[in-house]
């Protein structure tokens, strides 16, 4: 039996089922499998992102349920997948406007050479144990996610590291005396993340370097909300999630933000009370990053969103650059 995270009841309004799901594993032929992939989520109208490596697969997919099942039950006839965990929620929107199954060199990029999950990582502790870990003084608690994420959300008393990109992240931690030198190697370490994966790779990160006391929230942010509840959770805020939902709370029902479409930044309520919002066109983070050509393009890719709203239609354009 694969590992299966079944979602809450959805709301009646609920249509679109979201699969989060990640995998390291040893797939010396992942090119080989981009192209079948490709046609069964194109087959059963599933959007979303996946990412094939040598290292194994990662990514997010949402449709009706039966046709997110369907492409699960694809990926797990490989025999190397046929443990695959996912994890489920629900919502009333479409969480992705595209698919698109790409081939990288690492499944979630660290770019640290010879670092492999699927030989060592670090211990797994589950929800329910975790705010124990949080409460012991003697642990370091890493928020191992980029800077706008940890701005919506975290946990009660974590490390947060300000970095940009993960890739940052060996950098910060050489950075911590707290972790130099040999005594720093026996520190309680504690890491997490949205859903795991980024926490596999900090801790085998951890472990490579001869720290002793690794863990790491099995399951992620997202497995938490799942199954602590409210009133006993030490988790702040929202946690977001890469997709039109931008957020999630506990119980995984849907948050209140909306993302910047200039910067990606996930906006709340005092955010787009700022003088520098503008819907689909800028931000507080990002009002002077932009040309006015960019920003003209952005506000014409607004207009059209909104007339495909009116419409009852959903409208996919170019996408605008990344602002570093």
């Amino acid at each position: 039996m694969h590992p299966k995270t079944s979602a809450p009841q959805p709301a009646a309004s609920a249509r679109y089922l979201t699969a989060a799901l990640y995998q390291f594993v040893d797939l010396p032929d992942f090119a080989e499998l981009r192209e079948p992939l490709h046609a069964c989520c194109e087959r059963h109208g599933v959007k979303g992102t996946l990412l094939l490596a040598r290292e194994g697969i990662n990514g997010t997919i949402a449709g009706s349920e039966a046709d997110v099942h369907a492409v699960l039950a694809h990926l797990r006839a490989d025999p190397r997948l046929a443990g695959l965990p996912h994890k489920e929620s629900w919502s009333d929107k479409p969480p992705f406007l595209r698919m698109k199954v790409r081939l990288k060199k690492e499944i979630v990029t660290l770019h640290v050479p010879g670092l492999d999950p699927n030989q060592t990582v670090g211990q797994y502790v589950k929800p329910q144990d975790w705010n124990a870990l949080l409460a012991d003084p003697e642990v370091l608690v890493v928020d191992t996610r980029n800077d706008y994420e940890v701005a919506i959300g975290s946990f009660a008393g974590a490390v947060n590291p300000h970095i940009k990109t993960f890739t940052e992240l060996p950098a910060w931690l050489d950075a911590q005396d707290r972790l130099r030198g040999e005594a720093g190697k026996k520190t309680k370490v504690a890491m997490f993340c949205t859903g795991g994966i980024r926490c596999e790779k900090s801790t085998a990160l951890m472990k490579m370097r001869g720290f002793e006391e690794v863990y790491h929230l099995q399951g992620g942010i997202l497995k938490y909300l799942e199954e602590v509840p409210r009133e006993s959770s030490q988790w702040q805020g929202e946690c977001f999630v890469f997709d039109e939902r931008v957020s999630v709370g506990h119980g995984l029902a849907p948050g209140p933000h909306e993302l910047c479409r200039s910067c990606r930044w996930p906006l709340g309520v005092a955010d787009k009370a700022s003088a520098h919002y503008i819907k689909g066109v800028s931000c507080e983070h990002c009002h002077d990053l932009r040309t006015p050509e960019e920003k003209a393009r952005l506000a014409e890719r607004q207009r059209q969103v909104e007339l495909a709203e009116a419409r009852g239609e959903v409208h996919v354009g170019a996408r605008m650059p990344h602002l570093e």
